[in-house]
């Protein structure tokens, strides 16, 4: 019944969650930030998954870290905060990016490459 709470992926996302609380809020960075919408794509070499990230500015921690998409993936995420907060400390209202998964799947590497197109809306 344990297996569960202690398998790789419960102990991954509690260590995610630790970062995501120890980290300072999005609201302190960027005061005047409204709104924040990614429009993710997790990609394969035979297809994509796509969904919507709309962040509640209020709460969110200033931290932008995506896991893998792909369950068997050890150690995988994609870290989109330095890229994101770039764009959002600058008052870009849209920008993009993109990230290669640097986790292993097996013996292999993870071949899971993620993009994402950002809106932001910014006060005054």
């Amino acid at each position: 019944m344990n297996y569960r709470r202690n398998s790789p992926q419960a102990q991954r996302f509690a260590e995610r969650r630790r970062r995501e609380d120890d980290a300072p809020r999005l609201r302190e960075q960027v005061p005047d930030l409204l709104s924040l919408r990614l429009d993710i794509e997790d990609r394969t070499d035979v297809g994509a998954n796509t969904h919507i990230r709309r962040v509640v500015v209020d709460h969110a921690p200033a931290l932008f870290i995506v896991p893998c998409g792909d369950p068997r993936c050890a150690d995988g995420e994609h870290d989109l905060t330095a890229t994101v907060m770039r764009a959002l400390r600058t008052h870009e209202k849209s920008f993009h990016g993109e990230d290669e998964c640097r986790g292993s799947v097996g013996a292999s590497a993870c071949s899971r490459v993620l993009r994402f197109d950002a809106t932001a809306e910014y006060r005054g």
